[in-house]
């Protein structure tokens, strides 16, 4: 009988297991992430695995027009475009110029960049700007933890009733549930689990995650 201590190498094996079976490998998404890395960006992309379920959640909800905060190498932007009809539309916040021309290299090569529309400033300066468009029907948050409850906020905002908002790194290795780290990000983090969890526009759940990128977690909501 096999140990059943989550070690890393175990929940890593598992990670690549779920992945081979479930996800398997594409050219473009490798393609994107070897560019990502080629440009120095750090590899804090989501796990194949997330990427798959963020696409599963945006068909689920028939999502026509998504928001991503924080758009990194464009690696969960393809998967979220793949989910999309013909004429949906992804809107990416990223704050760096070079990163979002590494983006847009990705999703044009990946076949979806008629889908996807990069913005390019800090989210808090992009969001205000999206008000008075057309609802977004699904919120991925993943860009600087510090700033989550303005995301959150800006998330209701732009959303409508039965939107699907996501949080991404809410677990932090455990040390969110420490009220003594002192670390700027996680109480970020903090603070926007506390917001879904009393803002009575949100009704909202997290989830522990063991993947590729070790104990993390993910905050999924609808707004009410």
């Amino acid at each position: 009988m096999t140990d059943p201590t989550p070690t890393p190498q175990a929940w890593q094996a598992v990670d690549r297991y779920f992945a081979d079976t479930l996800v398997g490998h594409d050219p473009d998404l490798a393609a994107a992430v070897a560019a990502q890395h080629a440009a120095g960006m750090p590899a804090i992309e989501v796990a194949p695995v997330n990427g798959k379920f963020l696409h599963l959640l945006a068909r689920i909800a028939g999502a026509r027009r998504v928001l991503e905060i924080g758009t990194l190498g464009a690696f969960s932007t393809i998967w979220l475009a793949r989910a999309l009809p013909a004429d949906g539309e992804v809107v990416t916040i990223e704050a760096e110029p070079a990163i979002a021309a590494v983006a847009r290299e990705n999703v044009d090569r990946a076949g979806v960049g008629d889908r996807v529309q990069i913005l390019v400033g800090r989210g808090a300066d992009v969001l205000p700007t999206l008000a008075g468009g057309t609802p977004f029907d699904l919120v991925f948050i993943d860009a600087d933890k510090e700033s989550n409850t303005i995301y959150l906020d800006w998330a209701a905002r732009l959303g409508h009733p039965g939107t699907v908002v996501v949080v991404d790194n809410v677990a932090r290795s455990g040390r969110v549930a420490d009220p003594a780290t002192g670390d700027a990000q996680i109480e970020g983090v903090r603070a926007g689990l506390e917001m879904l969890g009393d803002d009575p526009r949100f009704d909202a759940t997290a989830l522990q995650t063991l993947d590729a990128k070790g104990w993390d977690g993910v905050a999924i909501a609808i707004i009410r």
